[in-house]
């Protein structure tokens, strides 16, 4: 089976910047771009409790009238769903790639992507979702957290605007995480004219340690610049990005060590909701 770049679409003001990241992904990697758009009944359904404050007879009724706005707003909701994958086919297309197909389906996110995941080569998702319009102050979309928790697939988290990167902050500890994360960038192509810089923070890898790291890049002849960073590692991180100009971070995900501390802990949510550059969460 074909891996698939699955470019998750909400409506979101993010969508752009999800359509632009799948589009470079895509040809930078060769693998055909999927659009998937989830609805999610929760996010159209009116709660409404008439428990005790109607008689049975009105209730019975304004119960039925409520099943049929319910079937309306599924319908309408589809109906936007074409739309929002229609105009992200476009903007794809716009940007010099193919989509290979379009899919619209209900439920849960995760569980959709659950019943994709042989055919997953790496997420594309906006950082802020859909409830963004509703929530201002919220950085991170619900079901970003939640994805990133539950799959094993590299997710690049976009936002806008999504620019063409050509400096990455690959950022490393020592961790099988790591070791895993620059296993796959240098099977593949993503990381080929990108100038790549290897980032540890504090002593988590000695010099001998990073010299290793280095010697891939050597190899397959990426450019690279190796750095060790001091202090808290969000602010250094994101301080280093700002001096470089960088334009994405490749972080591994999960574990015990302070830049492997990943939603369950305060360090990566703060990275994931300050980062001014698309991440891409490896794990």
């Amino acid at each position: 089976m074909t891996k698939k770049i699955i470019a998750c679409i909400d409506g979101s003001s993010s969508s752009a910047a999800v359509c632009d990241a799948a589009a470079w992904l895509s040809g930078s990697v060769s693998s055909p771009i999927s659009l998937l758009h989830v609805i999610d009944k929760e996010g159209y359904v009116t709660e409404s409790n008439l428990t005790g404050a109607i008689g049975l007879g009105s209730r019975e009724h304004l119960l039925e009238e409520l099943v049929e706005l319910d079937a309306k707003r599924s319908k309408l909701a589809m109906q936007q769903g074409k739309l929002m994958l229609e105009a992200a086919a476009q903007r794809v297309e716009g940007d010099g790639a193919t989509v290979s197909e379009v899919r619209q389906r209900h439920g849960q996110l995760v569980d959709t992507l659950g019943e994709l995941d042989a055919e997953v080569a790496i997420l594309v998702m906006g950082r802020e979702g859909a409830e963004a319009t509703k929530h201002p102050n919220s950085h991170i979309g619900s079901h970003l957290e939640h994805v990133i928790r539950t799959m094993q697939h590299p997710v690049l988290v976009a936002l806008p605007p999504f620019t063409k990167p050509s400096k990455v902050v690959i950022a490393l500890d020592g961790s099988e995480t790591s070791k895993k994360m620059l296993t796959m960038l240098n099977q593949n192509s993503l990381l080929d004219g990108l100038k790549c810089h290897l980032v540890t923070v504090g002593e988590q890898l000695d010099d001998t340690e990073l010299a290793t790291y280095t010697q891939q890049f050597v190899k397959r002849g990426i450019a690279h610049k190796v750095q060790r960073l001091e202090g808290e590692v969000v602010d250094a991180l994101l301080d280093y990005v700002a001096q470089e100009g960088i334009e994405m971070i490749a972080m591994g995900a999960y574990g015990q060590s302070r830049i492997r501390q990943f939603i369950l802990g305060s360090t990566t949510t703060k990275l994931i909701g300050e980062s001014p550059v698309p991440l891409l969460i490896l794990r």
